[in-house]
């Protein structure tokens, strides 16, 4: 195993920056996703810790070395790749040890060592097939099972799961996540799922247009986001966004017009008055009414019944709001209903530079 440090890690295309700059530590068996949307730099930073892409300026290090300079294979990293990129000609047994047969592994040892991984992926039976006649779930637990055999001290996983569909996301996710149980060896995973970060990660790492946005654990970014953008990017379904002004010890929405329409008790009542902000709530925290709640009366949308529980929107402050509520709660579109709101829940921004306010 081994811990990774990046050092203002760059990548230039000519004239345009990629990845611009990036600080970041990684512990020894520290599982760290890089997440963030498309173009964001997250898979090309990975491909530089993996020697697949030069490095425009900065310094990678993997454990005390510096590896900047040297080859995918001398860094002692094995990568995951979105496409599995076997070979089709192979049976599973040949594709998970010819990288083995490569750097000249005794067949004796290389046996034993593609069994052990076969077992632990629950691929045994398939040893002997082509990836052809295999499944998307199957042919990604290969691809990992080839990544295993040689015992690196780094695993690099660029979205693995992208070509699954959602149920077998979902179990291949699980294995992802026992086995960085059983080895303990450090992960480096990137993904556009925020979903997948936040279940698989011990720390996730927030990108956008090639900077880190926030680092954290799954708790911090999601229940206290440095920004807007981290707030909005964690969660689902997405944290809710409007803009209020500070009136006394309340938080006043209007119409955009200027005419209010909701107050809200200011939950941190030592901002300026008369500021704007940009107020976050997250969908599980618009409630029925109860006692504590800031009550709000609106005008319901769109109903829609999920079974486990109903997802209701409508207006508040020119803005789309969505509630996460009881299953049985049902009103019908157009209804107006009281709903309630814990101010102590609420996420404030500043409106011009979207960063967080408080702790």
């Amino acid at each position: 195993m081994a811990s990774v440090t990046l050092k203002g890690v760059e990548k230039h295309y000519g004239a345009s920056r990629v990845v611009k700059g990036i600080d970041l530590d990684v512990a020894d068996g520290e599982f760290v996703v890089l997440v963030g949307p498309s173009g964001c730099g997250k898979s090309t930073t990975l491909r530089m810790i993996a020697g697949l892409e030069t490095i425009s300026s900065g310094d990678v290090m993997i454990g005390d070395a510096v590896v900047s300079r040297l080859s995918p294979r001398e860094r002692d990293i094995a990568m995951v790749f979105q496409d599995y990129a076997l070979y089709p000609h192979k049976t599973v047994r040949q594709n998970m040890g010819f990288a083995l047969k490569v750097r000249g592994v005794a067949a004796d040892e290389a046996r034993a060592r593609i069994d052990e991984a076969a077992e632990l992926l629950g691929i045994s039976h398939l040893l002997d097939r082509r990836p052809g006649a295999l499944s998307g779930g199957q042919r990604q637990r290969v691809a990992m099972g080839r990544a295993i055999v040689r015992h690196p001290r780094l695993f690099l996983f660029d979205e693995p799961l992208s070509n699954l569909d959602a149920q077998l996301r979902g179990q291949v996710r699980t294995e992802i996540k026992k086995l960085h149980q059983k080895l303990k060896t450090t992960i480096i995973y990137v993904t556009h799922d925020q979903v997948e970060a936040m279940t698989l990660a011990d720390r996730i790492v927030i990108l956008r247009n090639g900077v880190i946005e926030q680092v954290g654990t799954p708790d911090e970014v999601y229940n206290r986001p440095a920004n807007v953008f981290v707030a909005g990017f964690v969660g689902s379904p997405a944290m809710n966004f409007a803009h209020a002004t500070v009136k006394g010890d309340s938080l006043v929405f209007s119409d955009g017009n200027g005419v209010a329409l909701e107050r809200l008790s200011l939950p941190r009542g030592y901002l300026a008055q008369d500021k704007r902000l940009i107020v976050g709530i997250r969908p599980e925290h618009v409630l029925p009414c109860g006692e504590g709640l800031d009550e709000i009366a609106v005008r319901v949308e769109v109903v829609e019944p999920l079974g486990s529980d109903t997802l209701l929107h409508f207006s508040l402050g020119g803005a789309t709001v969505t509630a996460r509520l009881p299953p049985a709660f049902r009103p019908a579109p157009g209804e107006m209903v009281r709903l309630g709101i814990d101010p102590g829940k609420l996420h404030l921004f500043d409106a011009a530079g979207e960063l967080r306010l408080g702790s």
